[in-house]
């Protein structure tokens, strides 16, 4: 073994190296000895099964092929018999598959030959600085304040969770609007490697066509009209954390090509640049929409949804975890009094069994409408089933009457779509001013205008 010179009693981190060509882990150990680590250095599986077995490490540095076998199964062994250390992949350069195929088996991250040591340098720092085991009990806590539900579909989310942000592969967000995607991706980053560092979150659907490229990459002085200046883009904004890409549906085709080279080369040029700079940027991806299909209809890029949907995180719409709606509620209207400086209100009976039969089409965020809005409409400190203002079958099970199924949604949503209409025709279709016109967030206008399956044709005819 080798070991770093130190002057203080703290024992270095320990790395154990698996590469079959001497040359390769000879220059391995150089570069982390003189990182300050002490180095354990093997040419098989076998033999770094038997350290694995004999020693602890912090690290696992391993060639993707190996004399007697793949490097995946060495990663597959570390995540099944010692899941806490991080494991980081030497692949084939230019091997986008073998990147992806490591990312999946659990691999921390990956290098490509040639090695560049200053990457080399950074996945280390970044795998050492994750939290050790002793932080687990205090993580947890976090979760569960932040992401509140003991429902399956919750505990499943938050265990997804914690094993995302020990690794640095693409993650790719998937859920209705509403179910909390960017509070993943922020859950996702605060818990992991890059969690000292920025996270920057980008609405793609937000952002006009010819803007996208320089708001993604920056640009340089005099690159177009108005450019009086150097600027970053989205990228460098996010070097060394992580970017979250909210609706990265709606990018155009075009920046799609350019967003799947930064991934892959993880390097990106200003508009007006001559050359490309390094990044070091972790992608989260989300979208409501079904990726999946919109690459079967030509709307999205097949290699750039492979590239993002490394592993998929599902977040479950508020339907499927109804005995989590009280504790939801209740954490609402907590903060909800916090904000205003009173005492949290209090859900009948009734009101409550309302909650917990609606279906909430707009998931968590509907629930904070809803809640919003109750406590506005109501005259005391007590929020009844009549406050809420629900759609006519939960609120009248509530009660235990019938009424006629979806009559007074169909004449709501009627009433919606009327309104939001007029508010585009009145702006020009900005759809920016239409939701300040109507009182709403751009969200909350597009999540409504999808809803009802209002087209920018029919809006302007």
């Amino acid at each position: 073994m080798r070991r770093a010179e130190r002057n203080s009693e703290r024992p270095a981190a320990q790395v154990l190296v698996v590469d079959d060509e001497p040359d390769i882990r000879e220059l391995l150990e150089l570069t982390l000895v003189r990182m300050g680590l002490d180095v354990r250095s093997v040419g098989s599986i076998a033999q770094a099964k038997e350290q694995l077995k004999a020693e602890r490490f912090d690290l696992c540095l391993t060639d993707m092929r190996l004399a007697d076998g793949d490097g995946l199964e060495l990663v597959r062994h570390i995540a099944a018999q010692a899941a806490e250390v991080p494991v980081a992949v030497i692949t084939a350069y230019g091997s986008a598959e073998n990147a992806v195929a490591a990312l999946k088996a659990g691999a921390f991250d990956y290098v490509s030959k040639p090695v560049g040591l200053e990457q080399l340098r950074s996945l280390v720092r970044a795998a050492l600085s994750l939290p050790d085991r002793t932080e687990a009990p205090a993580r947890d806590k976090r979760l569960h304040g932040r992401l509140l539900g003991a429902s399956a579909p919750l505990v499943r989310a938050r265990e997804m969770i914690v094993k995302l942000a020990r690794t640095q592969a693409p993650v790719y967000i998937s859920g209705e609007s509403g179910t909390g995607k960017e509070l993943a991706a922020r859950l996702i980053h605060e818990n992991g490697a890059r969690r000292e560092r920025a996270f920057v979150p980008v609405n793609c659907g937000a952002i006009p066509e010819n803007l996208v490229e320089s708001e993604f990459f920056g640009y340089k002085k005099g690159a177009f009209t108005g450019a009086q200046e150097d600027r970053d883009g989205f990228f460098q904004a996010a070097n060394g954390g992580t970017l979250f890409l909210d609706e990265v549906a709606e990018l155009p085709l075009a920046m799609q090509v350019k967003l799947l080279r930064a991934i892959q080369e993880k390097r990106v040029r200003k508009v007006g640049a001559t050359q490309e700079d390094p990044v070091d940027v972790r992608i989260i991806c989300a979208t409501h929409q079904k990726l999946g299909q919109l690459v079967a209809a030509g709307r999205f890029r097949q290699d750039l949804f492979y590239r993002i949907n490394v592993i998929e995180l599902a977040m479950p719409p508020l339907r499927d975890c109804r005995e989590d709606v009280a504790l939801i509620a209740l954490a609402i209207l907590e903060r909800l009094a916090e904000q205003a400086g009173t005492l949290p209100a209090r859900l009948t009976p009734a009101a409550l069994e309302a909650l917990q039969r609606h279906d909430f089409p707009g998931n968590i965020r509907e629930l904070e409408n809803i809640l919003e809005r109750a406590l506005a409409l109501s005259s005391s400190h007590e929020i009844s089933a009549e406050d809420l203002r629900l759609s006519a079958p939960a609120a009248a099970e509530a009660d235990g009457a019938a009424q006629p199924a979806g009559a007074l949604p169909d004449y709501l949503d009627s009433i919606e779509r009327k309104a939001i209409l007029e508010a585009l025709g009145k702006t020009g279709f900005n759809r920016t001013a239409a939701a300040k016109l109507l009182g709403i967030t751009f969200r909350q206008l597009r999540y409504r205008m999808q809803r009802l399956g209002i087209r920018e044709d029919e809006a302007r005819s």
